[in-house]
């Protein structure tokens, strides 16, 4: 199946299992909701921005939106990886191959969202494992991204959402915090969904007090372009529920104040 072929059938969703059903209805619902009735609209700001990506894809799924219009009007946008995105292959062979394959679909998908190769940044820690970084390795990690923040000093910073349901992510928001509050600088710091409509029970996990901090903003305008660089990311596409990536295929994007 190529690629075109497997876009048109993520847009029709075809579901592998009664599970990955309700999840997609939950998932599709919740984010209906928060359009319409749970969240505020935001307009596009003419602030500089550094995003932060635990793996290459969540930037894309994100934000890719907001990274395009953003670019479309030359304003600065950094894109920080913080892990390898080695993923789950047994063998170092096969992990030295996906991290090349995923660094090279992350630079052609955010040339197509508008963001130049000196303007990504790799910082290459173990996929899966950054909850559980030895302080050392943490501390190194925390430092990095403040000399990041300090060289580029943007005025918004965007990262996983606190709650989104999967470790690297959660980590993420965690040392981008901390990081932001040792080095003492004022940022606007947004949060955006990947896994948090998908796997969050509402009022279990995902509480309304989570759900007053959302707000949504209409990427029609920029839509194509982030279907487009979604697309570059074959060798993930190909292996997430289709009803999943369907959700970030639509004309908006939700985020998260703190």
């Amino acid at each position: 199946m190529n690629l075109k072929m497997y876009l048109q059938r993520i847009q029709k969703f075809i579901p592998h299992s009664w599970l990955e059903y309700l999840q997609y209805l939950h998932s599709r619902l919740l984010f209906q909701w928060i359009i319409q009735n749970g969240s505020q609209p935001l307009k596009f700001s003419q602030k500089s921005a550094m995003v932060f990506s635990p793996h290459q894809d969540d930037e894309t799924f994100g934000c890719g939106g907001t990274i395009a219009w953003k670019r479309e009007h030359d304003i600065p946008v950094i894109v920080t990886f913080i892990t390898n995105g080695q993923g789950s292959s047994n063998s170092e062979d096969g992990q030295n191959q996906i991290v090349q394959i995923r660094k090279q679909e992350a630079v052609n998908a955010l040339e197509i969202l508008g963001v130049k190769p000196s303007e990504i940044y790799f910082l290459e820690k173990p996929d899966g494992r950054l909850p559980d970084l030895d302080n050392e390795e943490r501390q190194q990690t925390v430092k990095q991204i403040i000399e990041l923040l300090k060289r580029y000093q943007p005025e918004e910073v965007y990262v996983p959402h606190r709650k989104d349901c999967h470790r690297d992510h959660e980590a993420t928001y965690q040392l981008v915090k901390d990081a932001i509050a040792q080095a003492e600088i004022t940022v606007e710091l947004l949060q955006y969904p990947i896994w948090l409509f998908w796997r969050a029970p509402l009022f279990i996990l995902l509480k309304l007090q989570d759900i007053a901090a959302a707000y949504y903003v209409s990427i029609a305008s920029v839509q194509d372009k982030k279907n487009r660089a979604i697309s570059a990311y074959y060798s993930q596409i190909s292996s997430l529920p289709p009803g999943f990536i369907q959700r970030f295929l639509g004309s908006h994007e939700i985020f998260f104040k703190s």
